[in-house]
């Protein structure tokens, strides 16, 4: 494969925008990068700000079906996952590749290079099984493929329907399709998975990483069983999202979530935490001390009424911060990490608690390294060769500092998406087409009748 240079109007290099900077790739990597010359005969040219290739760092995809539908009767987090469940239970996996592919793409759109899928629709409905256990999960692969980004395919284990004082409850006839039924037999499924050819060391861009979903839905004793599966990771959590769980967690194990899995060994450098909002002082200690990430996703815990994380205070106890779309209320990467800051101005009274750069790190190289790739989230010699344009002429940039432009653009001001040497968005057109057609085929079908 013959070297490619792109030539940036302004690219992000050691934290700062730089002007006239040509990116050359080879392979997928980039192999040289020059600031302060001239476009030259054959390079790409790539007008406004380009940076790394963004992270969506937590991901339900089928999530994306109740986008617009689901705001009609108010409620809570525990009545609106009435209404995900009953979406969950029409999926199979050839609605799933469809509804995958597609939301997949409308993340490559918004200069999405690499995405996290916290998945555990594992099963047929009813507690059955596919004669291919993994096939749910390798629709999402082949999903990802199809759109173009690299997929952490984040396996999680999901064994128990709850938890209150006396303990974990049962499953209940939706959760039955994404248990396994305990650690052993999900640690077997996933290590089959892995075994695959197509799932090996992440150099065709799919790497299997491991979930536990929440300590709500797998039981304390199950955790070794679970670590142990997950090798080096990563490994992903949901983390006090409720109030309800960290009550539900005191009152049977008498500790909070993080402090029952510090205690288990669930915390540190390859774990995230996913929301991380309802936290002690001590939990927030624990975090930090063991350099677990923390990936936050302000425009569903705003939908859902999940509540502010504490993200300064994280940040400063030492956990490296990425964010992700979740339930893809929105899927802006760029609005999403401008909230973490935004957020941390309405419970504060204070502006100004994340630098731009910091915000362009969150969002960039903390992410990648969270899901597996440590190699991608710089514009610098050896890294992959992610490159996300982002106009600095459009409406809601124009005018703006390329610096801070992080704190003014949104998804629609993406016009060139590269992911390991590859264009996948060229001039605002993603190479499947329409993503937008593609969205309402998947989504319209699994809504008929309801």
């Amino acid at each position: 494969m013959s070297p490619t240079a792109f030539w940036c109007e302004y690219a992000w290099l050691a934290g700062a925008p730089v002007a006239s900077v040509r990116v050359t790739t080879e392979a997928g990597r980039i192999t040289d990068v020059s600031a302060g010359v001239t476009a030259e005969a054959g390079d790409h040219r790539l007008a406004g700000l380009v940076l790394p290739g963004f992270a969506n760092a937590h991901s339900h995809a089928f999530h994306r079906a109740l986008r617009g539908r689901v705001h009609d009767g108010g409620g809570t987090f525990w009545t609106w996952r009435r209404r995900m469940y009953a979406v969950a239970a029409r999926l199979d996996p050839d609605t799933y590749l469809g509804l995958a592919r597609a939301v997949y793409a409308e993340m490559a759109l918004a200069g999405v290079t690499s995405v996290g899928e916290f998945h555990y629709l594992h099963h047929p409905p009813g507690g059955g099984r596919y004669r291919d256990p993994n096939e749910m999960g390798r629709a999402l692969i082949a999903a990802a493929e199809d759109a173009g980004v690299r997929l952490t395919l984040l396996d999680t284990c999901y064994t128990a329907g709850g938890l209150d004082a006396s303990g974990h409850t049962p499953l209940d006839e939706v959760q039955t399709r994404f248990s396994d039924g305990d650690a052993e037999a999900w640690a077997a499924r996933v290590d089959a998975l892995r075994g695959d050819a197509l799932c090996g060391d992440g150099g065709n861009g799919v790497r299997i990483g491991a979930a536990v979903h929440s300590v709500r839905a797998v039981p304390a004793e199950q955790l070794p069983t679970l670590l142990e599966a997950a090798h080096d990771g990563p490994l992903h959590l949901h983390l006090s999202e409720q109030p309800a769980e960290n009550e539900a967690c005191r009152a049977h194990y008498g500790r909070t979530p993080t402090q029952l899995l510090a205690e288990r060994g669930a915390l540190g450098p390859a774990t995230t935490a996913v929301h991380a909002t309802h936290l002690t002082d001590t939990d927030i200690r624990l975090l930090g001390d063991s350099r677990t990430s923390v990936c936050a996703c302000p425009s569903t815990e705003a939908d859902l009424a999940d509540g502010i994380g504490p993200f300064t205070a994280l940040r400063d106890a030492g956990c490296p911060l990425a964010v992700g779309s979740d339930q893809h209320a929105a899927v802006d990467p760029l609005a999403e990490v401008r909230l973490v800051e935004h957020y941390q101005r309405l419970a504060s009274g204070r502006r100004g608690h994340f630098t731009p750069a910091e915000l362009v790190h969150a969002l960039t190289q903390a992410g990648q390294a969270g899901l597996g790739w440590p190699d991608a989230g710089r514009i610098t010699p050896g890294r992959r060769a992610d490159l996300v344009a982002v106009r600095l002429d459009s409406p809601r940039t124009a005018g703006a500092a390329p610096g801070q432009v992080v704190l003014a653009a949104g998804a629609a001001d993406v016009h060139t998406v590269v992911v390991d040497g590859r264009t996948v968005v060229n001039e605002g057109r993603h190479r499947l087409g329409d993503v937008g057609s593609l969205l309402a085929q998947a989504i319209q079908p699994l809504w008929e009748g309801q």
